[in-house]
C-alpha cells in the first residue's frame, strides 16, 4: 500500500487553504471547518494556479484541502503539484469523486485523507482528529474498495510485466480487434508462431480465452508499456 506521509501525532490545525472553485460550497466548507474541526484562519482558491501563487507568496496554511475538479486542472494532477509546491503541509481531499482508483491512487500519492462532498460535519471533525494523530483518514468503505482495487492492479501489471516484448506487441493487437493471420502478417511472423505466443499469453494472464485476455488488458489501460519488457522473441 502507499506511503502517505502523514503528520505528526498530536498535530493542531488553526489555519486551512480551501481548493474549492464553487463559491457557495467552499463558504459552506470554511464553515464547517471553523464550526467543527478547530480552523480559525481560512484562505481560499478557485483554481489550482491561484492556489500556487498564494503559497508562493506566504501563505503558510496548516492543512490543505483539495477539490479534485477544478477549472485549470482535473484529477489528482493537482494533489500531485500542491505536494510538491508544499511538501510539508497536509493535503485533505474534498471530493465528490468517489471512485476507488481514485482513492487509491490519491493514497499513493501522499494525501492524508479523502472525505466525499457533502459529508455531516462528523465526519470532518473524524478526519481532523485522525489526521491530528498522524493517522490517515479514508471512508471505510471507498478504503476497501480502494485496498481491492490497488492490489488487482498490482495483480494484473505483474502478470503483464511478465510476457515477452513480441508477447506486448501481440496483445496489443489482439486489442486492435485483429486475428492470428493479420497478427501474423503485420509481424512478418509464421501464423503457428503467433498461435504459440497467444496461447502463452493466456496461460501467463490467467485467462482461458483471447476475449479475456483483451479485457485483462484494457482495464489494466493498456498501452501499457508492455514494450519495455525482456527483448525476448
Amino acid at each position: 500500500m502507499p506511503t502517505t506521509e502523514l503528520t505528526p501525532a498530536h498535530a493542531t490545525f488553526s489555519s486551512a487553504l480551501i481548493v474549492e472553485d464553487h463559491p457557495l460550497f467552499c463558504d459552506a466548507l470554511a464553515m464547517t471547518l471553523q464550526a467543527a474541526c478547530g480552523i480559525t484562519v481560512v484562505a481560499t482558491a478557485d483554481r489550482l494556479d491561484q492556489a500556487v501563487a498564494l503559497i508562493d507568496n506566504g501563505v503558510d496554511a496548516d492543512i490543505i484541502v483539495l477539490d479534485l475538479q477544478l477549472p485549470d486542472i482535473e484529477g489528482l494532477e493537482g494533489l500531485a503539484r500542491l505536494k510538491a509546491r508544499a511538501p510539508r503541509t497536509p493535503v485533505l481531499i474534498v471530493s465528490s469523486v468517489t471512485d476507488a482508483r481514485v482513492i487509491a491512487s490519491a493514497i499513493r500519492m501522499g494525501a492524508v485523507g479523502y472525505v466525499p462532498k457533502h459529508s455531516p460535519r462528523d465526519i470532518f471533525r473524524q478526519a481532523f482528529d485522525a489526521i491530528g494523530r498522524g493517522e490517515p483518514y479514508f471512508p471505510e468503505e471507498p478504503l476497501l474498495l480502494a485496498q481491492t482495487a490497488a492490489h488487482k492492479a498490482d495483480g494484473i501489471a505483474a502478470k503483464l510485466s511478465s510476457l515477452t516484448r513480441q508477447q506486448g506487441r501481440i496483445l496489443d493487437l489482439m486489442c486492435e480487434g485483429k486475428l492470428n493471420k493479420q497478427i501474423a502478417y503485420d509481424l512478418s511472423i509464421a501464423e503457428t508462431t503467433v498461435k504459440a505466443h497467444v496461447t502463452a499469453i493466456m496461460r501467463k494472464l490467467g485467462v482461458q480465452n483471447r476475449t479475456q485476455a483483451v479485457l485483462l488488458a484494457r482495464e489494466a489501460g493498456h498501452a501499457l508499456h508492455l514494450h519495455e519488457g525482456p527483448d525476448k522473441a
